[in-house]
């Protein structure tokens, strides 16, 4: 009998090597498959909707590099303005006529942003935004939310616990804890924790941070009248309220969640689809507040690749292109169709499920009811998503590796990429009945 030796993938062979160099075999946590098992896929080429992985195995997208890739990856204009400009210097370290650019596009289609202050990531601009925030107001504490994720800087790595109000515990080795002591946390959605901790001590809290739609701890929406209680409180009390649009600008609606839903904060951050696929963020908010920064005023802020020429040329090029008419129309309707028929599939197999979307982002659920809470999204059938994500993988999808991610879907996605995902859910749900 002769038996027959399965060869070692080349993803595996990767991730073996890797271990060995890069702590964990990756350079950001969530890629290491630790939520859901088994193997972190290596890619080396993407293409509209479509992944390839160095065994050359095909998958439809439904990541986006976490966001940014909303035209499709490889969009032949935002290429074509990558090759222009690196063919004249990747960096300068000195002003350019596209970082005005940029800033003109941003303030213009999110008009809450007066002033801009371009950088090079998410964590350094929500990081940036709290120190201006502190230096306008003269203040310490901060309040965020419980299932909000902004950024890797140490005053934020707080972890949110049970009752109205948590005192700064931190949730990383190497934030001292004096640190993390003025970091508040509430549950996010929880309106009368909000108003209760502004009526104590509301003169102390320097900002308000927040998600505006929560995006890592899976897709979470602000349930009616919240984010309308935020805005009013940090009005009355002089705190600056700072939404995080690092994920959801651009995302959700063309002026981001605060055009969604109406609400205008005094400060906010941008990156992913800033950037078209290139490390990019942004913050900024009104001039009175953004005058603090340096060299105009005392709060300090600099980065010796802020406004890189390359990254930016990618980035106009994306926000021009999601400016065309009806884009965030058909951008919608396409995430809606593909939530519609996930959720008629988990039925007709007799799966406990849920799905929603808002703009191009999606959340997935094993649970009767939509999460609005992180307490909720804990309760989530987290074993029934893990055996999901490995049947869709096995199918060619790709979905964020863990129950606590949201997932996003771009323009490039069309009727034959839904159609396959769909069918490929049918078969891993009927696969959770066995």
């Amino acid at each position: 009998m002769t038996t027959t030796i399965k060869p070692i993938s080349r993803n595996q062979q990767l991730f073996e090597r890797s271990q060995k160099l890069i702590p964990g075999g990756v350079n950001s946590p969530v890629r290491a498959f630790k939520s859901v098992g088994g193997t972190p896929v290596f890619f080396k080429r993407a293409q509209g909707a479509w992944l390839w992985d160095e065994d050359d195995k095909s998958y439809i997208d439904y990541i986006g590099s976490w966001g940014p890739m909303v035209v499709g990856h490889a969009h032949p204009e935002v290429i074509a303005a990558v090759r222009e400009v690196a063919g004249n210097s990747l960096s300068f370290g000195a002003p350019t006529a596209r970082e005005l650019e940029m800033a003109e596009t941003i303030s213009k289609l999110v008009p809450s942003m007066e002033q801009v202050r371009l950088v090079s990531s998410g964590t350094e601009a929500t990081m940036s935004a709290i120190r201006v925030a502190r230096g306008f107001t003269g203040r310490s504490k901060i309040l965020k939310f419980e299932g909000c994720y902004h950024g890797h800087a140490d005053a934020l790595l707080v972890k949110a616990g049970s009752g109205l109000l948590t005192l700064g515990t931190p949730s990383s080795a190497g934030v001292p804890a004096e640190v993390a002591a003025h970091t508040l946390t509430l549950p996010y959605n929880d309106i009368p924790a909000l108003e209760a901790l502004f009526a104590e001590i509301g003169d102390q809290i320097a900002c308000v941070i927040v998600e505006p739609v929560v995006g890592n701890m899976n897709l979470v929406a602000p349930l009616p009248g919240f984010l309308e209680s935020m805005r009013a409180q940090c009005t009355k009390h002089g705190a600056v309220l700072i939404f995080d649009e690092v994920m959801t600008g651009f995302r959700v609606a063309l002026g981001g969640a605060q055009a969604y839903y109406n609400i205008k904060p005094d400060m906010t951050t941008l990156g992913k689809v800033i950037g078209g696929g290139l490390p990019v963020g942004a913050f900024g908010g009104r001039v009175d507040i953004m005058q603090c920064l340096a060299p105009v005023g005392p709060v300090y802020q600099a980065g010796t690749l802020s406004g890189n020429p390359v990254a930016v040329a990618a980035g106009l090029a994306t926000l021009k292109l999601v400016q065309a008419d009806g884009f965030y129309e058909k951008l919608s309707a396409t995430t809606k169709a593909l939530m519609d028929g996930l959720k008629q599939a988990a039925h007709q197999q007799g799966t406990t499920f849920s799905a929603q979307s808002i703009g191009g982002m999606f959340g997935i659920y094993f649970s009767e009811h939509i999460p609005t809470s992180f307490d909720e999204v804990m309760a989530t059938d987290k074993e029934a998503f893990n055996q999901f994500f490995h049947s869709m993988l096995d199918a060619g999808i790709y979905l964020g590796p863990s129950a606590f991610e949201a997932g996003f879907v771009s323009a490039a996605h069309g009727e034959h990429e839904l159609a396959r995902t769909i069918e490929a859910a049918n078969q891993a749900f009927m696969a959770l009945r066995k």
